[in-house]
């Protein structure tokens, strides 16, 4: 576990994903409880939408960051996507099916579509920080 104290630090995490008319909701459904296993879901005709405001939902991938050395890419991605108190990445849905995690630059590089995860707190910086260095 990270350094830091998550419990102590509040953030809004959501995560949304588009359903196409070829996929199977549960395994849409099933992609993002691989990597988020603590989300609420919320599913929605042609969507869903997780919600936690527990930052260990981003566990895995703080450890993903760290194994395989992307933390220049995540730093960059989610300074790129600041805006105020929020920031944002995607993921890419294949792989987040298969258990593996896999950002993408850009929404297209995720042939059924990303999923969008959005971080919100008055402490972003400091979870950037934390999501991308601390060990």
């Amino acid at each position: 576990m990270a350094q830091m104290n998550t419990s102590s630090i509040k953030c809004k995490i959501e995560v949304f994903c588009s359903i196409n008319p070829s996929e199977d909701t549960k395994k849409v459904e099933s992609a993002i409880l691989n990597i988020f296993p603590e989300c609420k879901i919320d599913n929605e005709k042609f969507s869903i939408r997780g919600y936690s405001e527990n930052l260990n939902v981003l566990e895995k991938i703080h450890e993903v960051i760290h194994s395989m050395q992307y933390q220049r890419i995540y730093k960059r991605t989610l300074e790129k996507n600041l805006e105020k108190n929020t920031t944002w990445f995607y993921l890419n849905k294949q792989a987040a099916f298969a258990e593996k995690i896999a950002i993408c630059g850009e929404s297209d590089e995720s042939p059924l579509g990303p999923i969008k995860v959005v971080l919100t707190s008055f402490n972003i910086d400091r979870i950037i920080e934390w999501l991308v260095f601390d060990e």
